[in-house]
């Protein structure tokens, strides 16, 4: 602690040294300090203005580059109804953005270029433009307008479930550090539940004087049967985090104390998925670096890596603690009949209760 503190007063003396120097050459007559070079000259202006072009065009290529280099980190075709026209949407945004930015910047160091300081040399005021003000702030206006009308529909078309579709009700319950899953039984209705009835073989605090919550039953992998609407309720046992499934383009914050939903329909099974050309390759050039990888392992006496399999996954979306990147679980998309015939296999709340008293 007394290093600590030593070194401290030591970077304080220094900056006081250099505080009290700026403070003598601001002291100093023009003639001086012109002498000593603060004042920017042709010479000046003329490097600096080529260093703001050179700037732009290496951002523009490292930019270029950057899209090229990582498209193999670009999410593949989505798996859910919706979200086609979310990428749609995502899209033209981004599109949006790039033109917008891409002549901006480009006027911006083009500008600090030609208009660079000269000897005698005078800037033009120009006070206003009516017209060019109109210009400018109606074309963002009417864009941000209409992508915001467009995400709003979106959104509403996602939520809006239509319960002739026979939704299947299922709930994501989020602790520290994992999910566990609730599907709502032979009722479709989930039971009442509160972390306040979390005991014993009660791991998510279903309410157990609700008749509703009797066929409940808690499962540690999601399925879901392909094209059937899926509405998701999602609840916290203790701090906030998000329910992340990025191939379904679905996110929503789980929040503690309250209940949050969203809704989605899958459309391609995992099996599906797999056997894509885009996931085939990705697979294949993630195991070769595996291999790699486990040659060095191996050499050093360590155990090999697992070949990888695709599957899709739950996430959490929010740095929720120290373990946080290990809140994962497995999504199983299969057809309705699978799906049927994995839930006759999962146990009702009501019989985990009865196994609990004998």
């Amino acid at each position: 602690m007394t290093a600590f503190l030593i070194i401290l007063i030591a970077a304080l003396f220094v900056i006081a040294l250099w505080q009290i120097s700026k403070i003598v050459q601001l002291g100093k007559t023009p003639e001086a300090s012109t002498a000593d070079g603060e004042i920017a000259n042709d010479a000046d202006n003329d490097r600096q203005g080529k260093y703001m072009l050179y700037f732009v065009i290496a951002m523009y290529i490292m930019m270029i580059a950057c899209f090229i280099g990582y498209q193999d980190f670009f999410l593949p075709d989505a798996a859910s109804a919706h979200g086609a026209e979310y990428d749609s949407l995502l899209l033209l945004t981004t599109v949006v953005i790039m033109v917008v930015q891409f002549l901006t910047q480009a006027l911006l160091h083009w500008f600090s270029y030609k208009y660079r300081g000269k000897k005698g040399q005078k800037a033009l005021f120009y006070a206003d433009n009516d017209r060019l003000e109109f210009i400018w702030t109606a074309i963002p206006v009417v864009v941000l307008a209409g992508l915001i009308l467009w995400g709003l529909f979106s959104w509403n078309d996602i939520m809006d479930v239509d319960k002739h579709e026979d939704p299947l009700v299922v709930e994501l319950y989020a602790y520290q550090f994992g999910w566990k899953v609730r599907y709502s039984g032979a009722d479709n209705t989930l039971g009442d539940a509160n972390v306040r009835f979390i005991e014993g073989s009660n791991i998510i605090g279903i309410d157990p004087t609700d008749a509703d919550g009797k066929d409940d039953m808690v499962a540690t992998e999601l399925h879901l049967p392909v094209n059937r609407p899926v509405v998701f309720n999602f609840r916290s046992q203790d701090v906030l985090h998000s329910a992340y499934m990025p191939h379904f383009r679905a996110q929503m914050n789980v929040v503690p104390g309250m209940v949050t939903k969203f809704s989605f329909t899958p459309t391609v099974t995992s099996e599906d998925y797999k056997s894509t050309e885009f996931m085939t390759k990705k697979v294949s050039k993630i195991n070769e670096i595996r291999r790699q990888k486990s040659k060095e392992l191996e050499a050093a006496g360590d155990v090999a890596l697992d070949q990888y399999e695709f599957e899709y996954y739950l996430l959490c979306n929010k740095i929720c603690g120290a373990s946080h990147y290990n809140m994962q679980m497995k999504i199983v998309v299969e057809s309705e009949e699978d799906y049927n015939e994995w839930l006759k296999t999962q146990t009702t709340f009501e019989t985990t209760l009865a196994n609990a008293k004998n």
